[in-house]
């Protein structure tokens, strides 16, 4: 599988990206998430991970936030849980195979079933949206510890574990999971990218 670096990557996203606040707004965040990632890939047992890979999912997403965006420059804050089904069509579209694609669909909160789409009315197809593989739950957990709300801002696991409680115990369970999994990243330092602000308060869970 041929997969995608940096540069072509950052092309995609000036392709798709309506206004260069939006550009700002989703690639930094993507460039955040993979230094996240980038730096819990340093442990040992996750050594046998593809980081090319794992980098690729990062960077790649949110690519279909930018299909929220209307022609007023606004974000479609209520249908916003379906940008990682956007980001797979998008993808799709482009002739990525689905091994990429599913980064962008199975990326948001810390995985979404059948039933959450169902009993919560989520304007998705009834289905799982989960993180399977080891490089798709990597990104995944990453993608928690940096949000595009107002201001953008990293997210302790504590922070989010608390954020999360509100779409069920099962949630908080599934993200603890994920931090036995992969550790907790350092995020006193600095990692890839550079904050931005905008975007929507509802990306702080549904990332």
């Amino acid at each position: 599988m041929r997969i995608p670096g940096p540069a072509e990557i950052r092309a995609l996203h000036e392709k798709y990206a309506p206004t260069t606040e939006a550009f700002a707004l989703v690639h930094t965040h993507c460039e955040i998430v993979w230094g996240i990632a980038e730096q819990l890939l340093a442990a040992p047992h996750l050594a046998h991970l593809d980081a090319e890979l794992v980098r690729a999912g990062c960077l790649l997403h949110d690519i279909g936030v930018y299909r929220l965006y209307g022609d007023d420059g606004r974000l479609d804050h209520e249908n916003y849980i379906r940008h990682g089904l956007l980001g797979h069509e998008i993808l799709e579209a482009e002739g990525f195979p689905d091994a990429l694609s599913r980064f962008c669909s199975h990326h948001t909160g810390v995985g979404l079933t059948r039933h959450d789409v169902v009993s919560q009315g989520l304007p998705l197809p009834p289905a799982d949206y989960l993180a399977v593989t080891e490089e798709e739950r990597l990104v995944m957990y990453a993608d928690k510890f940096h949000t595009k709300s107002r201001p953008s801002a990293y997210l302790s696991p504590d922070e989010f574990a608390a954020r999360v409680r509100g779409f069920g115990e099962d949630k908080v369970t599934a993200f603890q999971a994920l931090r036995a999994e992969f550790g907790d990243p350092d995020l006193s330092g600095s990692v890839s990218g550079t904050e931005a602000g905008g975007g929507a308060a509802s990306a702080v869970v549904q990332g």
